[in-house]
């Protein structure tokens, strides 16, 4: 362990040394000077700093002030001083001072003071070693959790996949759109990645969509359009017992999804900012990459059209500001469009509306 001793007066220094090296495992640093003592004090680890309170150049209150981090994580200062004066005691403490020794030193309290503060010294430390150790094992654990989550939601939405005339590559687009908007929203860094991991599952639910109605090429009728329609509420039944975070944001997507701004959508006909934020997000990334992608009923629209259709019905169909927020991001709109392209799936000019 390091001791740190400052002292103006050279036989001071020899007297504590000497004493401390009477200690296992223990070693000095030494200085006739405060300056040089703060400066290699903020440049190495230290466990005990004994200092004299009056010095010519700074006194010990000063360097203890000026030691750099919390005076409450610190390792333990031991000022020696020959002042009685209680005010300096209370200003020693108040800058961080652990205890006090009164000149002229008494050998035996000078070696079981420094001793005690030692052991004080090795059971924080060991604390906080064990402490970034439960810490490590805990971001460990969650990061699997979180891992099994993700894997969770990417099984279940390949698995709506093989029913659903949409892509793997539509999945792939749309998060990525989801994640830019709640990026360009000011969303902390760990809600834009669970919007992103979430968003996939939005269309959990037509895994309970009759396969006539599915894959139907053509216009659905309106029987077959409620049908159609039950998947937001199926997707939420799917996931919502789930105690897995990751799963209760994916089914909060998947229930609110199809809302529209005005409280025209389904399944409950929301309105506004009462709609879930990730699905006010999800609903403009999943309708901006439809309009943009083939269907067998449907030519790909081209991302200008698909743009002005997001202005259209900004206020209506969708949330204002996360319309706003894509377009805020055209260029990287486009990249992703780009890197997650449909083989074949070149865009057509939109003819009439959506």
């Amino acid at each position: 362990m390091n001791v740190v001793i400052v002292d103006d007066t050279h036989i001071n220094l020899v007297l504590m040394s000497r004493l401390i090296g009477k200690l296992d495992g223990v070693q000095t640093v030494t200085f006739q000077a405060a300056q040089p003592a703060l400066d290699w004090c903020n440049s190495h680890p230290w466990d005990l700093l004994i200092i004299d309170y009056m010095m010519p150049d700074m006194d010990g209150l000063e360097l203890i002030a000026r030691l750099q981090g919390d005076p409450r994580e610190r390792p333990p200062v031991l000022m020696v001083t020959a002042s009685m004066d209680v005010e300096v005691r209370h200003r020693a403490l108040e800058n961080g001072a652990s205890d006090f020794l009164i000149k002229p030193i008494d050998k035996v309290e000078f070696l079981a003071r420094t001793r005690n503060m030692l052991q004080l010294r090795r059971a924080t430390a060991s604390l906080q070693h064990r402490a970034r150790w439960l810490a490590d094992e805990v971001a460990k654990a969650t990061a699997e959790l979180r891992d099994r989550e993700q894997e969770t939601i990417m099984l279940l939405a390949r698995a709506s996949e093989y029913r659903d005339p949409e892509t793997g590559a539509h999945i792939l687009r749309m998060a990525h759109y989801s994640r830019l908007i709640a990026e360009e929203l000011g969303l902390p860094p760990q809600e834009q990645e669970d919007i992103f991991n979430a968003a996939p599952m939005h269309d959990v639910g037509k895994v309970g969509t009759p396969d006539q109605i599915l894959l139907k090429p053509g216009r659905l009728t309106d029987e077959e359009m409620a049908v159609m329609r039950q998947h937001a509420q199926i997707g939420y039944d799917i996931l919502k017992s789930s105690q897995a975070p990751m799963l209760q944001l994916a089914a909060t997507i998947a229930l609110t999804h199809h809302e529209r701004y005005d409280g025209t959508g389904y399944p409950n006909g929301v309105q506004g900012d009462a709609i879930a934020l990730a699905g006010r997000i999800v609903a403009v990334a999943d309708v901006f990459d439809a309009l943009t992608s083939r269907r067998p009923y449907k030519r790909a629209w081209t991302m200008d059209a698909a743009r002005q259709y997001l202005l259209d019905n900004s206020g209506s169909h969708f949330d204002p500001r996360c319309v706003a927020a894509l377009l805020a991001r055209w260029d990287d709109v486009h990249a992703i469009r780009a890197r997650y392209e449909d083989p074949g799936h070149a865009a057509e000019p939109a003819a009439g509306g959506a």
